[in-house]
């Protein structure tokens, strides 16, 4: 996954605040405004005896819970340094739990985690509901969205919805085939869902360009899409539950193929540091453990990071700071311009939670 969405953040100066925080709208909740409210009292005194100022408190409290228009639920991720909006970012699912940080470094890892996996996607459902016959009266209706799973969920990708007679449709499945075509390019689609009546759906899957056509995965029982949600959701939820987007599957399999040979790898918080220091990494693995105990010290700029101070300040650095382990990481690879793959426990297990592939391995240590 690349981090290149977080350098605007990066770019600015701190202190920063950091709020997680559960805005979901959803029908079980009764008040939910109300409900939003009670959770920021709470976090904004967990700021104030954390030492957030003044400005950066009003501008979390005119901000937080301003996503009224993203229905069900979901999160919101707010971020401000120095007191001025940093970033504000949608998360498709609530966090684990409402949290708050004011220091020096933004906390950011839970953000990037409900990123992933970030697989770039095209959904399609065909409405329709008369004969299967091209001389049946009616219309064939086509609802297409190109997005990347989950953030489609509660940031909507590009939207097409088209309404075509019967009659017309085995011509016009074609047109519509090329216009999907364009959009599933821009964002380097790998899977394209389609849902909907099977004959009216199979003709336009026939008439896909042959580049969609071998990505097409076809799905059942779609159902009403919710207004302001990604089309198909209950039905992507289920077909990417557990899955690693392609990119992202393809450096971990290139980090395995180097460890099998102990080659351009490292493994362990430690080894992936050093890395980190000297530019090496180019991709780093985590096993995602938010409460993980790991802490690291820091410099100003991303790739001053160490596993003490006293490292640190050997190589010179007098402004120094300790941090939770994922903060300094998050920074140190979107700094780097490194990339991040989360991966699950169960599928591969990181001495201490973390692995780098590095961008060339060392001759002199083989690694």
């Amino acid at each position: 996954m690349k981090l290149s969405f977080l350098e605007p953040l990066y770019k600015q100066s701190g202190p920063f605040a950091s709020v997680y925080l559960d805005t979901s709208r959803d029908a079980a909740i009764e008040d939910p405004d109300s409900a939003i409210r009670l959770r920021w009292r709470r976090l904004q005194d967990a700021l104030a005896s954390e030492g957030a100022d003044r400005d950066s408190l009003a501008v979390l409290a005119g901000t937080v819970g301003s996503d009224t228009e993203v229905p069900g639920t979901h999160g919101q991720a707010v971020f401000t340094a120095q007191g001025h909006m940093a970033l504000l970012d949608e998360l498709p699912a609530p966090p684990a739990r409402d949290t708050a940080h004011f220091g020096t470094l933004p906390d950011t890892m839970p953000l990037i985690v409900q990123h992933a996996p970030g697989i770039p996607y095209l959904a399609v459902h065909v409405h329709y509901g008369g004969r299967h016959s091209t001389d049946a009266t009616g219309s064939v209706r086509i609802e297409a969205e190109a997005g990347t799973w989950p953030l489609t969920k509660v940031t909507p990708g590009h939207r097409l919805d088209e309404e075509i007679p019967v009659a017309d449709w085995p011509r016009a499945a074609g047109e519509v085939g090329r216009e999907l075509e364009g959009h599933a390019r821009r964002i380097d689609v790998e899977t394209v869902v389609v849902a909907g009546d099977v004959w009216a759906r199979g003709i336009l899957v026939h008439r896909l360009p042959a580049s969609l056509r071998r990505q097409v995965t076809t799905v059942e029982d779609a159902g009403e899409s919710e207004p302001g949600r990604a089309l198909l959701e209950r039905r992507l939820e289920s077909l990417f539950h557990g899955r690693m987007a392609a990119h992202d599957r393809t450096l971990l399999d290139a980090f395995l193929a180097e460890r099998a040979r102990d080659g351009a790898f490292a493994e362990g918080l430690a080894p992936s540091v050093s890395a980190l220091q000297r530019g090496r990494v180019k991709a780093l693995f985590l096993n995602n453990h938010p409460e993980s105990p790991f802490r690291l010290w820091i410099g100003p700029e991303p790739g001053q990071l160490a596993l003490t101070e006293q490292e640190l300040r050997s190589y010179g650095i007098r402004e120094t700071s300790e941090e939770r382990a994922d903060t300094a990481l998050a920074r140190a690879l979107v700094g780097t311009r490194a990339e991040l793959v989360v991966v699950p426990e169960q599928e591969l297990w990181l001495s201490e939670g973390v692995g780098v592939l590095l961008r060339y391995a060392d001759p002199a240590s083989g690694g």
